[in-house]
């Protein structure tokens, strides 16, 4: 019998390794990041109950950015530009073909 995986899509794998590496290399301390993301999930728990897949994973990431936002890393429009572009891409792709920008 094959386990589970331990994440549900490539993107949560993704974003959780950036995510340590950013801790690894200085760029927050993981107190704070727990402090952070702990605050997230409980603004994102208010208004339904989070089934801790996709929805763990979208207020992962909402820290992630709020945190690269706060210390200039990360422009949140440029942010935003980058997810829509990839979101008409994936739109515009054939089923079954590589995504591309």
């Amino acid at each position: 019998m094959r386990p589970e995986p331990v994440f549900g899509e490539p993107w949560h794998a993704q974003v959780f390794a950036l995510t340590v590496h950013l801790n690894e290399t200085g760029r927050f301390s993981w107190p704070d990041w727990a402090a952070r993301f702990s605050a997230t999930l409980a603004a994102h728990g208010l208004n339904k109950a989070l089934n801790g897949g996709d929805d763990y994973f979208v207020a992962w990431l909402e820290t992630l950015e709020t945190l690269l936002a706060e210390d200039g890393t990360a422009d949140p429009a440029e942010a935003a530009a980058v997810k829509d572009d990839w979101a008409r891409a994936y739109l515009d792709t054939p089923h079954g073909a590589p995504v591309r920008l």
